[in-house]
């Protein structure tokens, strides 16, 4: 079920969402944007209204959300044309909720734009470094005797 809520608090590990009814639920910072989350205040403020899904609740009343989950379905062709690299991982590529604005009613400004560019290209060199290093680090493993003649 999808509903709409306003975020009422922010955490390290998610954020608050009043729910219709004085329902309170909680969106883990994994549910809330499709791409890698470092810092979820890049992605949410205190006061938003957000579209989210409910997960589950709980037998303890407590209600998981998912606001990635919420938004439009991708074209899955894409994905499927763009085939993998050499470790089974999609390739990279631009993908059309990266640049450009939500289809809404509100305008997303060009701070917000900003914001997700340096997210993307932030994850973008780190999975680049990552993959150096894992490249570097099986030459380096061995014996431990490579300056030992």
């Amino acid at each position: 079920m999808i509903l709409e809520g306003k975020v009422s608090g922010i955490t390290k590990f998610g954020a608050f969402v009043d729910l219709e009814g004085g329902k309170t639920g909680m969106v883990h910072i994994s549910e809330v944007a499709p791409t890698y989350v470092n810092d979820i205040k890049d992605h949410l403020t205190e006061g938003q209204t957000v579209k989210v899904k409910v997960l589950s609740i709980g037998d303890d009343g407590k209600i998981s959300l998912s606001i990635k989950k919420a938004l439009p379905q991708q074209n899955t062709n894409n994905r499927q044309n763009r085939g993998s690299n050499s470790q089974g991982r999609p390739r990279s590529s631009v993908s059309s909720y990266e640049w450009q604005p939500a289809k809404s009613s509100e305008p997303v400004s060009f701070e917000d734009m900003l914001s997700k560019f340096k997210q993307t290209s932030d994850e973008k060199i780190s999975n680049l470094k990552r993959a150096n290093e894992s490249r570097r680090g099986s030459s380096r493993r061995g014996n431990g005797n490579n300056y030992q003649k």
